[in-house]
C-alpha cells in the first residue's frame, strides 16, 4: 500500500481563510494538518469532510517544570476534546511551547545543556500524557525541531532526543512526528534515521532543505525516502509541511509525485 498524503493547511492556500483551506486540500485528495486550534471554527473544518491527519495537543507548557507540565496536561485535556471535533488521530508536541515565532517560550542558550534530571522529567511527564492518550484513543507525536534556523534553543529539538524519549516511554499513546526537514538541518542520515525510528513513528512530515519549501526544491532526494519507506513497509501518513516555492497546487503536485 502507498503511503497516505496529508499537507499543511497552515502553509498552504495562505489566501484562503482557513475553512476553504481545508477544503481545498481535501477536494485536491489529501489529508489534512492544522496547528493551533483555539483560534479556529472546529465544527465548520469538520463539515468540510476532510480527513484531519495531525492537529497541535497542547495550548501551553512545557515538559519540565512543575507549573509548565500542569499547564500542558491541562491544555492537552482541552486538546483530546477539540480532537474529537475534527476526529483528529494525532496531537502534536514539541519539546516546550512555541511562540506565535516558533520561538521556545523557555529556551536554552547556546552554550547551555539541558538540566540535570529533566530528560527524566520529560519522560514522566510523557508518560502521563501518552496515558491521556490511549484513554481517548488518540496519539500525541513529539516533533523534532531545528535548531540552528527555525526553532533556536528549543530543549529536546533533535531527532535523537525525541527518539530517546519516545521509546522510554514505549506506549501506543506516544509517538514520534519525524519532521525529515527538521532531521536535515540539524542531523542529515536520513535513511539510517528512518530505519532506526521507525517502530516508533506516528507521521512523518517533510519539505526541502534550504528554505522549506516542497520536495524537489532542494538537496533532499525525496524519491530515494520514498523508496525506502517502501522498503520499510510503512504505509502512514507522510504530511507535506512546507511553504509552496510558487503556488501552492504545484507545491502540491512535486510533493504527491516524490512519493508515487
Amino acid at each position: 500500500m502507498p503511503v497516505q498524503l496529508a499537507a499543511s493547511a497552515e502553509m498552504l492556500f495562505r489566501e484562503l481563510p482557513a475553512v476553504d483551506r481545508v477544503r481545498r486540500l481535501h477536494e485536491l485528495g489529501f489529508q489534512v494538518e492544522i496547528w493551533g486550534w483555539s483560534t479556529k471554527d472546529l465544527p465548520a473544518l469538520a463539515a468540510t469532510g476532510a480527513t484531519f491527519s495531525s492537529m497541535t495537543g497542547y495550548l501551553a507548557g512545557d515538559l519540565t517544570t512543575p507549573d509548565g507540565v500542569a499547564e500542558l496536561l491541562r491544555t492537552a485535556e482541552l486538546s483530546i476534546a477539540a480532537a474529537e471535533v475534527i476526529d483528529s488521530p494525532r496531537l502534536n508536541l514539541h519539546g516546550t511551547g512555541l511562540d506565535p515565532d516558533g520561538l521556545p517560550v523557555r529556551p536554552l542558550r547556546p552554550d547551555e545543556e539541558v538540566a540535570p534530571g529533566d530528560r527524566e522529567r520529560a519522560q514522566e511527564t510523557l508518560a502521563r500524557l501518552a496515558l491521556l492518550g490511549e484513554r481517548h484513543g488518540r496519539v500525541f507525536t513529539l516533533e523534532n525541531l531545528n535548531t540552528a534556523v527555525d526553532h533556536p534553543g528549543t530543549p529536546f529539538a533533535r531527532a535523537e532526543d525525541t527518539l530517546a524519549l519516545v521509546s522510554a516511554v514505549d506506549s501506543p499513546g506516544l509517538r514520534l512526528n519525524l519532521d525529515l526537514y527538521h532531521a536535515q538541518i540539524g542531523e542529515g542520515n536520513l535513511i539510517e534515521l528512518l530505519r532506526r525510528a521507525l517502530p516508533w513513528v506516528g507521521e512523518i512530515q517533510v519539505a526541502d532543505v534550504p528554505g522549506r519549501f516542497e520536495p524537489g526544491t532542494g538537496e533532499i532526494r525525496y524519491p530515494a525516502i520514498a523508496a525506502e519507506l517502501r522498503t520499510l513497509g510503512y504505509e502512514g501518513v507522510v504530511g507535506l509541511e512546507a511553504w509552496p516555492s510558487g503556488d501552492s497546487e504545484t507545491a502540491l503536485e512535486r510533493f504527491r509525485a516524490s512519493f508515487a
